[in-house]
């Protein structure tokens, strides 16, 4: 009877045993540097490693992986510690939390605001769309906003973006948006024609349009960032000058952002005074190279690979990438054009 008891206890103990190795092995699995990169990576800018809702700038991709790790561990080594804590002693029990630290919550996402609304749109008090509709979403900042949106709306809608105030002299013909004739916004109305999407943006004010007198209703999901001005991310009027590729001598540019030996992303927000092209530069490349694609060059010796985009309109705005960034039209005759552009390199 006794060796009957002595086998069932032996049985019960390697049972018990057995049902705790799994989790005895995931816990310090889970203690263990995964080899897989399961890292979160955007193709929109070039498969960047993304770093909550923002590319990761460098060295912090490793630094927050770091954290991460550092976080799991003191996590693991509480709870697997929980077992033998649990045996009653004389001290007080403690808790322990686990934070991320203070220097990795601003990067984390500080810097962008995400919101959902809904808007019923106003007569627009701009002059000249006194029989339009308008619901602001972003008002006019000295700030730039840059982000994505999503809506649905009872009416197929436009898309505003304004660039401003303009200087006094810089009103020269793009389209223009202003309440009392005074503070002037270069305006971009992108004619998205619909009552469901999504659209990226840049400007110094975002707004819903509709080009008819009856009112409508828009719900909408927006994430966006402000940012103040650099050489990178900026508002500007430009004049045009005589284009100074050879072969486009009778063409006219207008230089947004000079070319780099690192590339810019980013996109572009444009209102010119005439229907224009748009222009990125990639390189520079190697002469042995330019073997049937579009090139650009100024003396003959640098050369670039030339981006020509013609959308055929005088506003709107373009997401991109190259080297250098510039409007540009087929004329002789110099436009204007003012823009925001929120690039990084």
């Amino acid at each position: 009877m006794k060796k009957q008891i002595g086998l069932l206890l032996s049985i019960t103990l390697a049972v018990i045993m057995i049902s705790s190795l799994p989790s005895l092995v995931l816990s310090a699995y889970a203690l263990t540097p995964s080899i897989i990169d399961d890292s979160h990576t955007t193709a929109l800018y070039g498969n960047s490693k993304v770093c909550g809702d923002h590319i990761c700038a460098p060295g912090e991709h490793n630094q927050m992986l770091d954290t991460m790790w550092a976080a799991q561990r003191s996590k693991s080594t509480s709870q697997t510690g929980s077992i033998t804590n649990s045996i009653p002693n004389n001290s007080a029990s403690q808790s322990t939390t686990t934070q991320m630290p203070q220097t990795m919550m601003p990067s984390m996402g500080q810097s962008w605001t995400t919101k959902t609304g809904t808007l019923t749109s106003i007569q627009d008090p701009g002059q000249g769309h006194e029989s339009h509709q308008l619901a602001i979403v972003l008002p006019p900042s000295d700030k730039i906003y840059t982000g994505v949106i999503s809506w649905t709306s009872s009416q197929p809608m436009q898309i505003v973006e304004l660039t401003g105030p303009l200087g006094s002299s810089d009103s020269k013909g793009q389209p223009i948006w202003t309440t009392d004739g005074k503070t002037k916004f270069a305006l971009t109305l992108v004619n998205v024609n619909s009552t469901t999407g999504s659209f990226e943006f840049t400007g110094n004010a975002l707004a819903f349009h509709y080009s008819q007198p009856t009112t409508f209703t828009v719900s909408y999901a927006i994430s966006y960032k402000t940012s103040q001005s650099s050489d990178t991310v900026k508002t500007g009027t430009l004049t045009s000058i005589q284009d100074p590729g050879q072969g486009h001598e009778s063409h006219q540019l207008a230089l947004i952002l000079p070319p780099s030996d690192k590339p810019y992303h980013g996109i572009l927000s444009y209102a010119a005074s005439e229907p224009v092209q748009l222009v990125s530069l990639i390189g520079p490349i190697d002469p042995t190279d330019k073997k049937g694609q579009m090139v650009y060059t100024m003396d003959g010796k640098t050369w670039y690979a030339l981006v020509f985009v013609e959308p055929g309109t005088s506003m709107g705005t373009w997401q991109f990438a190259g080297n250098a960034l510039a409007v540009h039209t087929l004329h002789t005759t110099p436009f204007q054009v003012s823009y925001t552009v929120d690039a990084h390199n």
